[in-house]
């Protein structure tokens, strides 16, 4: 008897795998999970901190025996089940078996992982042992409670109400209702018109849009707004207070808030720049001649100063 012994999920799996370690190890599949929980009320107690109550399975319980005798003889387990939380927790329920029967006494307990049945991974994987992961046992024991706690309490209502043999699980019970939410609140919604104010400024020869952040001291928001002749009075206030140019009258864009187009609708103007190209002051009554020694240069901007306020 060899002195490893190997536990995978498969039976086929564990022949290849056998042929890869050699005399020293023993593979043997445990068909999958190897117990689960009591097929009946009080499984799962919410008021115990979700305390959970497992029976084994009776179809593997030959399979569990199987492997409790080839342990006596061995030295160590490898506990090799599939690399995702399922697996790890077939291992986790093994490993609690055997335990609870006296199996592991004097036994070294290892978990193996390989993503790829060749002979290098798997040779790599046993000679790099790790623990079980308990993140990844709590996880699927996570995912059991809710298929019960769901589950249990509303297939018997499917089965009463709709068809018996239907089941309700922790996904397609949420999904439904979502999609249930989802109707009443387009079923509440009232449809309102609304409108968008886009226009168009300019100084020093230069345009650039203008949209509407602030009116009247308010923010401006969606349905702020919700007729033409509201939209054309702010068009005109705009256009008396800023000096802008519209591009466009108010229009109509119901798929879009006012908000979504905001700008600020008075920017600050630079300030003069100072000029810095020298004359002789005799020029200095030229007309249209350069400043005298850096004074203050503004005939680029007063229009653009006079019209921003």
């Amino acid at each position: 008897m060899a002195d490893n012994l190997v536990i995978v999920e498969s039976p086929a799996k564990a022949k290849t795998i056998k042929k890869y370690l050699g005399r020293d190890f023993d593979v043997l599949a445990s068909y999958g999970h190897v117990r689960d929980l009591v097929p009946k009320e009080g499984a799962v107690d919410p008021d115990n901190g979700f305390a959970m109550k497992y029976q084994a399975l009776e179809k593997n319980e030959r399979h569990v025996e199987t492997i409790a005798r080839s342990l006596r003889k061995a030295k160590a387990l490898y506990l090799a089940t599939d690399p995702d939380r399922e697996g790890e927790a077939i291992a986790w329920h093994l490993k609690e078996m055997l335990s609870a029967r006296g199996d592991l006494d004097g036994k070294d307990v290892h978990r193996v992982v390989f993503y790829e049945i060749t002979r290098n991974a798997i040779r790599e994987a046993v000679g790099q042992p790790r623990g079980l992961s308990l993140e990844l046992v709590n996880a699927q024991q996570a995912r059991r409670a809710l298929d019960y706690l769901v589950g249990f309490n509303l297939s018997p209502l499917l089965w009463k109400k709709v068809r018996r043999g239907l089941s309700a699980g922790r996904v397609q019970s949420p999904a439904l209702r979502m999609i249930c939410e989802r109707e009443e609140e387009i079923g509440a919604f009232v449809a309102q018109e609304y409108w968008t104010i886009e226009g168009e400024g300019s100084h020093s020869s230069q345009s650039f849009p203008l949209k509407l952040l602030e009116y009247r001291g308010q923010k401006v928001e969606q349905f702020s707004f919700t007729n033409e002749t509201q939209a054309r009075e702010v068009e005109r206030d705009i256009r008396a207070a800023a000096g802008a140019r519209p591009r466009a009258a108010a229009s109509c864009a119901c798929s879009r808030s006012i908000a979504s187009s905001a700008a600020a609708i008075r920017p600050r103007p630079s300030p003069p720049r100072r000029c810095s190209r020298r004359r002789p002051a005799s020029s200095a009554s030229t007309p249209g001649a350069p400043c005298v020694s850096r004074s203050s240069c503004t005939r680029d901007r007063t229009s653009a100063k006079a019209a921003w306020g």
